[in-house]
């Protein structure tokens, strides 16, 4: 039996990941399988300063925030199954490919993004994800990317 956590709320994503508001967008990570797989939620609300401008009087969450948060569910994955909280990890995107979007995501939208570990083992820092986002079990958004993380020693 491990004592792992599978699940991470949002008091242990900041243990993990750096960013902050306005840039950090999961709030949750549940069913986490070691370095496997996992799945995010981000409860999307008007609130988020990207809809004042994007766009005025039709809000629609950015693209490449959606990818930005599939990426940081992912690290929050790593960094759960890793034991890396209040490790100053950072992660640098190196690659996003096979980018595709297929449905808005909009406030009041609750974006689920399940991704999983395509290449990367402990102790690495170059890992490939893939990450499919979804509202009410539509796909909205689906890529791989690669990411380098880098803890600060």
């Amino acid at each position: 039996m491990t004592d792992t956590p599978t699940r991470a709320d949002i008091q242990l994503i900041q243990r993990i990941l750096p960013h902050r508001y306005p840039f950090l967008l999961v709030d949750r990570v549940e069913n986490i399988e070691g370095t496997s797989s996992a799945l995010g939620i981000k409860n999307v609300t008007m609130n988020e300063p990207h809809f004042q401008g994007h766009f005025p009087g039709t809000p629609i969450m950015p693209g490449v925030t959606i990818v930005e948060a599939m990426a940081q569910t992912a690290a929050v994955m790593v960094g759960v199954a890793m034991d890396l909280a209040d490790k100053d990890l950072l992660i640098y995107f190196m690659a996003i490919d096979g980018c595709k979007f297929r449905r808005k995501v909009i406030p009041g939208d609750v974006l689920e993004m399940q991704v999983s570990t395509l290449r990367g083992k402990p102790g690495g820092k170059i890992w490939k994800f893939e990450g499919k986002a979804t509202v009410d079990g539509e796909m909205a958004a689906e890529a791989q990317f690669t990411a380098m993380m880098d803890l600060g020693e």
